[in-house]
């Protein structure tokens, strides 16, 4: 187990893509209240939009039910975050803050890694196999490393 806590909140999807809720990450980041980690999110929104990526490709918006004093349930605001968006919240936060120097690191070295993965992957296959071939020969040179694996499955 992953003692992680980014790691430990992160979702994967039906087809297969993680992502991170921003009610969960905003506990994780330390913040108290939605309406100053919204704040964070629209700076995000705006790195990345000047970044000239798809904003919606990154910050996926949403609803969560939470249950209130009643015991009824009702929505709440949430949103359906990218790595990328995490890592851009993270960056526009408050480094004095230990949780927000934490994520940084975080998603630094995690974006890292997967660079190095797939400049690895990129090097490795030979350009004119199909798709297909190349990625039987990464599984098969991958073999000893389930991690890595488990990445190109």
């Amino acid at each position: 187990m992953n003692n992680n806590i980014f790691e430990r909140i992160k979702k994967v999807n039906q087809y297969g893509a993680e992502y991170w809720s921003a009610r969960e990450l905003m506990g994780a980041l330390g913040y108290i209240e939605w309406r100053k980690f919204d704040g964070a999110i629209e700076k995000a929104k705006e790195a990345c939009k000047n970044s000239q990526q798809n904003v919606a490709d990154h910050f996926g918006g949403g609803a969560k039910m939470v249950v209130i004093g009643s015991g009824a349930k009702r929505p709440i605001q949430d949103s359906h975050l990218s790595r990328y968006a995490c890592y851009l919240i993270a960056q526009n936060g408050d480094p004095r803050k230990e949780k927000i120097a934490l994520a940084q690191t975080y998603f630094a070295i995690q974006t890292r890694k997967q660079e190095a993965h797939e400049q690895y992957l990129e090097d490795a296959m030979p350009e004119e196999l199909p798709a297909k071939d190349n990625i039987r020969i990464a599984k098969k040179r991958l073999k000893g490393c389930p991690e890595a694996q488990k990445e190109i499955i």
